[in-house]
C-alpha cells in the first residue's frame, strides 16, 4: 500500500512518527510531505523521517492562510499525482482532504480541535474518513466520523512507546532538587486561533512569580519573552523535552497539546486560555488532571495552580492509571483506520 503523510507542525511528528514506522516495517510505501512550522523540520530529521517541505507557515490572518492554502493545495497536489497513493493521511487534514478529493482518493483526517470551525468548513465536506476522541464534542458528518476512546498524546506518550529518562531530563533544564515547572505560551496564528490572543507581559510576570517561589521554572515559548523572563525559555533540545516535561511538578499554559502531553504522562496541569477542547475538559471532569482557567486572569490561574498542586501525589498517579487504564492503544487504532480508509 502507498501512503501519503501530511505533516504540518510538530505535534504532528510525534503523533505520526509510530505509525509510520509500523507501517513502513509492514512493507508500505510511505511519502511525507511537511510545512516549515517551528521545530517540525528538525523533528523530522532527528526521527529519521525523509520528508518533502511544500510551504513555509503563513503569517496569520484570514489573507495569509489564504494564500498558503492554494500555494500548498497545487503544490500537494502534483506530489500526490506523482506518488499515486492509495490513501491520503493528516491531523487537521485540509490539505489532504481536498487533494484526495480532487484525485478521487481517500483520505483519513485525524483531528480533536473543535474550535477549529474554519478549518473543518474547509475540510470535512471533501475527507473520506474522519476519526476523532470520543469527547470530541464539534459537529460532525457522522456517517464520515469515527471516534475512538483516547487522546492524540497517547500516540507517543503511552508508557508502551515512550519513557522518560531521568539525565535527560536534567540535560534539558530538569532541577537536580526540588520541583521544576513548565509555563507554555503559543503564537496563536494557527487558523483555529483567529480572533484570539494570549497572556500579556504582567500575566506571565504574575505567574512565575508565584510558581517561583515553589520551585525552578522554565518557559517554553512560541513568540519573543520579555527581557527579563528570556533567562527561563527553554534551551533544551526540541526532540527531548518530554523527558523534561514527565518529570515537571506539573505544568501551566495556553496550549491545549502540551497539556494533555504532560496528563498522559502523570503531570497535572493548569490549562489557561479563553478557548478549551474536548479533550482538556475530559481530562478535568472525568480524572481530575487538569485545572481549567477559562478567563486568563491573575487571579483565577494562581487559585488554580494552587488547587492542583493541593493534590497529592500518590492521588495524581491513581488518577492517572485510570486514565491509562480507560483509553486505547491509541498508534495501533492509528493505523488501522489508515488501513481501513484505503479500502474505502
Amino acid at each position: 500500500m502507498r501512503i501519503l503523510f501530511d505533516i504540518t507542525h510538530p505535534a504532528h511528528v510525534h503523533f505520526f512518527r509510530n505509525p509510520i514506522r509500523m507501517l513502513v516495517d509492514a512493507g508500505h510505501v510511505v511519502k511525507v510531505t511537511s510545512r516549515d512550522k517551528d521545530c517540525t523540520l528538525q523533528l523530522l530529521d532527528r526521527f529519521g523521517i525523509p520528508n518533502e517541505c511544500l510551504s513555509d507557515q503563513n503569517s496569520g490572518g484570514i489573507l495569509g492562510m489564504a494564500g498558503e492554502l492554494l500555494l500548498r493545495d497545487s503544490r500537494l497536489f502534483r506530489v500526490a499525482r506523482d506518488f499515486r497513493p492509495d490513501v491520503l493521511a493528516a491531523i487537521g487534514g485540509i490539505w489532504v482532504a481536498q487533494v484526495g478529493w480532487l484525485l478521487r482518493k481517500p483520505s483519513v483526517v485525524f483531528y480533536d480541535t473543535e474550535t477549529a470551525r474554519l478549518q473543518n468548513a474547509l475540510t470535512y465536506p471533501f475527507a473520506t474518513r474522519i476519526v476523532v476522541p470520543e469527547c470530541y464534542t464539534g459537529k460532525l458528518p457522522e456517517h464520515k466520523a469515527v471516534r475512538y476512546r483516547g487522546y492524540h498524546e497517547l500516540s507517543y506518550l503511552h508508557p508502551n512507546y515512550f519513557t522518560p529518562r531521568r539525565e535527560i531530563a536534567l540535560e534539558n533544564g530538569l532541577a537536580p532538587d526540588g520541583d521544576t515547572f513548565l509555563i507554555r505560551l503559543v503564537s496563536w496564528k494557527a487558523s483555529h486561533d483567529v480572533g484570539l490572543k494570549g497572556w500579556s507581559a504582567e500575566l506571565l510576570g504574575a505567574v512565575v512569580d508565584t510558581l517561583r517561589s515553589r520551585g525552578r521554572v522554565v518557559i517554553s515559548a512560541e513568540g519573543d519573552l520579555p527581557a527579563h523572563l528570556r533567562s527561563l525559555r527553554y534551551c533544551g533540545d526540541t526532540a527531548q523535552i518530554h523527558h523534561l516535561m514527565a518529570f515537571c511538578r506539573a505544568s501551566v499554559g495556553e496550549s491545549a497539546t502540551m497539556t494533555s502531553e504532560c496528563v498522559v504522562m502523570g503531570v497535572p496541569a493548569v490549562y489557561a486560555a479563553t478557548e478549551s477542547r474536548g479533550y482538556v475538559n475530559e481530562q478535568a471532569e472525568r480524572y481530575g488532571m487538569v485545572k481549567i482557567a477559562p478567563a486568563v486572569q491573575c487571579d483565577e490561574i494562581i487559585c488554580a495552580i494552587e488547587a492542583i498542586l493541593d493534590v497529592r501525589e500518590e492521588e495524581i498517579e491513581k488518577r492517572h492509571r485510570r486514565l491509562l487504564d480507560e483509553t486505547v492503544d491509541v498508534t495501533g487504532a492509528v493505523v488501522s483506520q489508515i488501513i481501513q480508509g484505503a479500502r474505502k
